[in-house]
Formats: C-alpha cells, structure tokens, sequence
C-alpha cells in the first residue's frame, strides 16, 4: 500500500499504461481485406460470447510490412476451457502453456489466453520456463511477449491496433526490440536467440544493441533445450524463404561458431563452400526463391543437400580406403544414421527420405541394358535425379550424365533403346557389369531319340 501511495505523490518513470497507444486505421493502414476469414470468424464469435479477443503477434506484423501472413494467431481473455466451449471443433494442447487449436474449414487458428504476472512460473535451475498457466490482461500479455513487432493487437470489428511497445514505431524504423531485459528474456526462453536471427534475416531488421548483447553469452542454453522445440526451431529457419540471410545474421550475432544443432552447424560450415557455389548455398538459395513464389519444397530433399558434404566426404574416405563406390556410399549412409539417431530430432519419414536420395546417386552412372529402365521406376527417382542435377550445377556430378538422363526421361521407347545402345559402345562406368553373351539353348531331341542313345550307352557299357 505505501509503495502506491509514493507513487501516486513521487515523480518517477511512466507506468507502462501511458506508453499505450490504440491506432486508427488511418494511422495504420492494414486492410480487413487481409485478415482470413477464419481468424476473423474466431475473434468474432468470441466476442459475441462476452469475450475480448484480437489478431496477434507476426500476422500483424507482416500485415503492417505488406506481407501476406502464413497463419493466423488470437489473443483472448477466455480460459482455454472457456474457448473449447464456444467452438465444437477445437482442442487444447500444450503443457508448458495450454493453448487451443481452433478448426475453421481448413484452417487451424491457434487462440492464446492472456498471460500474467501474478503468479510465479515454475522455472528449471537455469532460469528457463518449464510451466507457465498463468493468465492476465492484454497488457501483461503485451510485456510477455518476445519482441516489441510482436506484441501487436489488432480489432477486426473496430479496425483498430494497441500497441504497448511501441512495436509500430520499431517496425517501421525496421528495428528488433526486446521486450524487457534481454538476458532475463533470454533465460526465459534460450529459443528466442534463434528467433532473433530468424526474424531479423528474414525481415530485414536490424537487431538492436541491447537485444543483440547478451546472445554470446547465453548461447550454452540452446543445446539444453528439449530436441523436439530445438529442431522445430532449425525447420523454420532454414525454411523461412530467407535460410541464407538468417544463417548470415547468425553470424553476426556471434552464433556462427557454438554447436546449437548438426544441421545448423553443418549448413553454417558448408554455406561458403566453392565460393558460395557449394551445393548447401545452392539447395538453400532455391529453397529461397521456391517458397517466395509459393512453390512447393521438400524437406528431406533439402536436408539431403545440407548434411550431403559429410557423407560425401566419408564416401571419398572409404573409396580410398579400397571399397567400391556402393558399398563405400552404405557405410557412408550408415554412419549418418547413427549420428542422427543420436539425438538430433530428425523425423524418420525425413531420414528415410534422405537416405534413398543419397544411395541412388552411383545409380545414375550405369546407362547400360535393363538398369536406366529399374531406376526410372524407383519411388523416389525423380529427387534423386533433382538432387543429381544440384551436384551437377554444384560441379562434382559429370554435367553429361545429367543431361543424359534429361534426354532419356523426355525421350519415347524407341529413341531410349538407342540411348542405351548408344552408352554400351562406351567404355563401361566403373561398377557396371560387362554386356554378357546370349547363349544359345540347345534344342532338345524327340524323346524316342534319347531313350534309343541311352540304350545303345547301355550295351556299349556291358560289352565292355
């Protein structure tokens, strides 16, 4: 009670309340048009049953920059039992914070209730929050948030955004703010340093100084963190459509050199190889440019190419060593295997993926009789034979080889026959076996015929 009284007759720093600010649409410029349909159906039908409740976070942010939102999020004062009452098709989910998934159509919207402050989270040793049910207002809600282009709500009845951060300001100035101390933020939660080079390369934001700081010397909690968030983690940074300006600002953060996880390490590692020309930076690079136009990708197409400078690397080892080139590649894959079995988080149908890519590359060196036939038909022939064209492009697959297996893919039946006669003149690649010679069966003679020799060996045999 003294301490609101002093505050109330003393001058001091302004309450968070005075740094709210509600703006216009005139002031903002977002268009209704740009909200889905199903984000606004949830925040509406909340309202209706007594509830505030807003569009939130990086749908508002990207709304604000021009950027068409990949999903849509809602900030509520309803309890997650509260919200799965009003919508039939819905779930909660969540230990660490319950939240609930609400099923519009085809589109999931993910509804958040507003955390608070009042009650302590239950915190590990390191200071990283383990259990966090604690709800509040908007306001508190708006001090939990990462950064300050996050913490944005937006009314699609009233058209109007609050920002208590001046998170508008930031984002127009292109500007990444954390909300409150860093460090602490940091302890919180150690993914926000990726998120913050996620965000800043993607955004083309400029991390700001007391953001940027306490990075170097938090990185050691990211290893710490459980595999699965990790790993979910690394997926949306090397699939943000800027993986290479992200894993370039992680370098600047001074997150190039720690061992945060294999993939990130390798892809940091290989990113420069052949003068940016390496068959990591190329993989990215398209990856890049596909999701910008809004193209499909294949994740366990592009992590191929990401841990391929290993396995390449001990497949060389093992030819050198005296193995063939297949049996070489099997213990090259094999060894990759274990190691992301080790902890690394890989989903299984990614690996599996990965592993016939890598081991149908010597397959495309053997251009003679039935074998260019069994390859096309493989599952998986055509990654393999895009992941050929990336080692060609890259410059260690033999350009010629790619452009025969452009040809033989186009070509009809007729003009693939004279394809592979074509490559049977050649000398044979190294693992194909020789064309064998057709024997010819010798026909069979009449059984009488041979029952009359076998009788006449008979009594040649007892003469004797």
């Amino acid at each position: 009670m003294l301490t609101k009284w002093l505050r109330k007759i003393l001058p001091g720093k302004p309450a968070a309340a005075s740094l709210k600010q509600v703006l216009p649409p005139t002031e903002h410029g977002i268009s209704p048009d740009g909200i889905s349909y199903a984000a606004e159906k949830v925040v509406s039908r909340l309202h209706q049953a007594g509830f505030e409740a807003y569009v939130v976070g990086g749908a508002v942010r990207d709304l604000l920059l021009g950027i068409e939102p990949k999903d849509f999020d809602v900030a509520t004062n309803a309890r997650p039992e509260q919200v799965r009452k009003v919508f039939r098709r819905s779930r909660i989910i969540g230990r660490r914070f319950q939240i609930v998934h609400v099923m519009v159509g085809q589109e999931t919207i993910e509804v958040t209730t507003f955390r608070g402050g009042k009650r302590p989270a239950r915190q590990n040793e390191l200071g990283r929050i383990m259990q966090d049910n604690s709800y509040g207002s908007m306001e508190q809600d708006a001090a939990r948030r990462d950064f300050t282009c996050n913490a944005l709500y937006y009314n699609p009845a009233r058209q109007e955004i609050t920002d208590f951060h001046h998170g508008v300001a930031d984002i127009r100035a292109k500007r990444l703010v954390m909300i409150g101390d860093a460090r602490s933020r940091y302890q919180e939660d150690p993914v926000r340093m990726l998120r913050a080079a996620r965000l800043s390369g993607k955004l083309g934001f400029q991390v700001a100084p007391d953001t940027a700081a306490p990075i170097a010397e938090c990185l050691h909690l990211l290893p710490k963190e459980p595999l699965a968030r990790l790993f979910d983690e690394v997926m949306k940074l090397l699939f943000s459509g800027a993986a290479v300006d992200c894993l370039k600002q992680m370098q600047t953060l001074g997150m190039g050199g720690a061992a945060v996880h294999p993939l990130l390490t390798c892809a940091l590692e290989r990113l420069p190889e052949n003068n940016g020309r390496g068959i990591v930076a190329l993989a990215l690079h398209s990856t890049d440019k596909r999701l910008r136009e809004d193209l499909g990708v294949s994740v366990g197409f592009v992590l191929a190419a990401v841990l391929w400078p290993q396995v390449r690397e001990n497949w060389q080892r093992g030819q050198a060593g005296g193995l063939k080139p297949m049996p070489a590649l099997s213990a090259a894959v094999g060894d990759m295997r274990g190691r992301m079995e080790k902890g690394w988080g890989v989903p299984q149908r990614f690996a599996a993926s990965m592993r016939e890519i890598w081991l149908l590359q010597p397959q495309f060196e053997h251009r003679r009789g039935a074998r260019p036939f069994r390859l096309l038909a493989q599952p998986r022939f055509r990654a393999a034979y895009d992941f050929l064209l990336l080692r060609a492009q890259a410059g260690e697959a033999d350009q010629a080889v790619a452009d025969w297996w452009t040809s033989f893919q186009e070509a009809d039946e007729e003009l693939r026959k004279q394809m592979i006669q074509s490559a049977e003149q050649r000398p044979a690649a190294e693992g194909d076996a020789p064309a064998k010679k057709r024997r010819r069966r010798r026909k069979k003679k009449p059984a009488a015929e041979q029952a009359g020799e076998v009788q006449a060996m008979q009594r040649e045999g007892s003469a004797e």
